[in-house]
């Protein structure tokens, strides 16, 4: 016997009794985004490698040890993406839509990273993206914090705080990478392996270090914050006070860097305490060289991503998720109320687009029948027998509430059905 497949370590199946929770997170998302004008993009799963060495950085840890890498028959290196945000610049400069235009916009899909899985982190994961283009001032980076913060409120979650950076331009944070590179090298010896490795290609990240004995230290090193240059400061004073205006309340964390090399002024986190190690679920920032870098015209961005699976398992840990409910499952015993009940169910989906139906498939015994409409979890059964077909008329039986069933005239079908129409009607 052949050994069975099974699906690849750290990428999963979502199921049946799962996918309802996807698809009403899906629905909020393309509600929200186009309330606030923004439109939808999808690019491809696959790039070319060099996009994301060009973009991310070739010594972060995406790059280096990440990224699902391989060469196709003509020879060319692909890459399965990692992240969306350089797929989506890409995509802007080649079809011409960033320079000297405003473009809002955003993307949901898988992404893929190779790391170890663990709960909260996989290796095929899914992201939804935000990105605005053509605007330099702080009132996008306040809109975009808008979003996240009006996100939560519709989802209902709870437990969420903001932390909030500013990382300065590309001039002044290579000023403050010597300074930091400086502090660093001083206290040699207290830095892990790790750090070591970063002090050489990437120093800001050291500041986030999670190892309790660097803590001391790294809380002493040279603060990004004091080394701002004007501007940077400026806009995040006036980011600050958009923030403050709306009801946003935030922390300040001088320790917020983020791990990709084209973040530039402002960062941010959404953060949770109720996932873990796993405690961000939406990040971003300003990337405002990333358009030049990649070969278009300076172009200023910025935009953020979320985990869907991060915000589903918040979801699952913070509320009682209710079920797929199937409103109507439709019993029909015998050839001839077969054929009029699916003309009954049709006219009666014409009529309530969003009511959930089950009509019965495949035959069987009237308590068969019954059997499986009660395992469905639907609020009512019609039934159509001989009996019912001969009159004209469907038996309408209450599964779930205490009602008399009661007969309907095919005519009054639709009509009787009205009051139990799904809510998401």
């Amino acid at each position: 016997m052949s050994k069975l497949i099974k699906s690849i370590r750290g990428m999963h199946d979502v199921l049946p009794d799962d996918s309802h929770r996807w698809q009403a997170f899906e629905n909020t998302i393309r509600q929200l985004m186009a309330s606030y004008g923004y439109k939808e993009i999808r690019m491809p799963l696959v790039e070319s490698t060099d996009l994301f060495c060009r973009s991310i950085g070739e010594v972060t840890d995406i790059v280096e040890k990440e990224m699902y890498t391989f060469e196709d028959r003509n020879g060319d290196k692909l890459t399965l993406r990692p992240e969306g945000t350089a797929s989506c610049v890409r995509a802007g400069i080649q079809h011409g839509l960033l320079h000297n235009q405003i473009q809002r916009l955003w993307y949901e899909g898988p992404m893929f990273r190779h790391e170890r899985p663990q709960k909260g982190r996989y290796r095929q994961f899914h992201q939804f993206g935000v990105e605005a283009y053509g605007i330099e001032t702080p009132d996008i980076d306040a809109e975009l914090i808008l979003i996240g913060a009006r996100l939560w409120k519709q989802l209902g979650l709870k437990n969420i705080r903001l932390e909030l950076n500013t990382l300065g331009s590309n001039q002044a944070r290579a000023k403050y990478k010597e300074v930091l590179i400086e502090y660093l090298n001083k206290h040699h010896a207290l830095l892990d392996e790790d750090s070591k490795r970063r002090l050489l290609t990437n120093p800001l990240r050291v500041l986030d270090s999670k190892n309790p004995e660097m803590k001391a230290m790294l809380d002493d090193a040279p603060a990004l914050m004091d080394h701002l240059d004007d501007e940077s400061r400026q806009q995040f004073d006036k980011l600050s006070a958009r923030l403050d205006a709306t009801g946003i309340e935030y922390t300040l964390n001088p320790r917020l860097v983020r791990g990709l090399d084209y973040y530039c002024k402002t960062v941010f986190e959404w953060v949770t305490d109720e996932l873990g190690a796993q405690g961000t679920i939406c990040a971003g920032g300003r990337y405002d060289g990333l358009v030049e870098q990649l070969g278009g015209k300076a172009t200023p961005a910025i935009g953020f991503a979320l985990g869907v699976e991060r915000i589903l398992s918040l979801l699952e840990a913070q509320q009682e998720q209710e079920a797929d409910v199937i409103d109507v499952y439709f019993l029909m015993l015998g050839d001839t109320c077969e054929v009029k009940g699916l003309q009954l169910a049709e006219n009666v989906r014409e009529h309530y687009p969003d009511m959930r139906m089950v009509t019965h498939c495949g035959g069987g015994s009237f308590k068969s029948q019954m059997k499986k409409a009660d395992k469905s979890g639907a609020r009512i059964a019609l039934i159509l027998a001989e009996e019912e077909l001969s009159n004209e008329q469907v038996t309408l039986k209450y599964l779930r509430e205490k009602k008399d069933q009661m007969t309907v005239k095919f005519e009054d079908l639709v009509a009787s059905l009205a009051d139990i129409q799904t809510i998401d009607a």
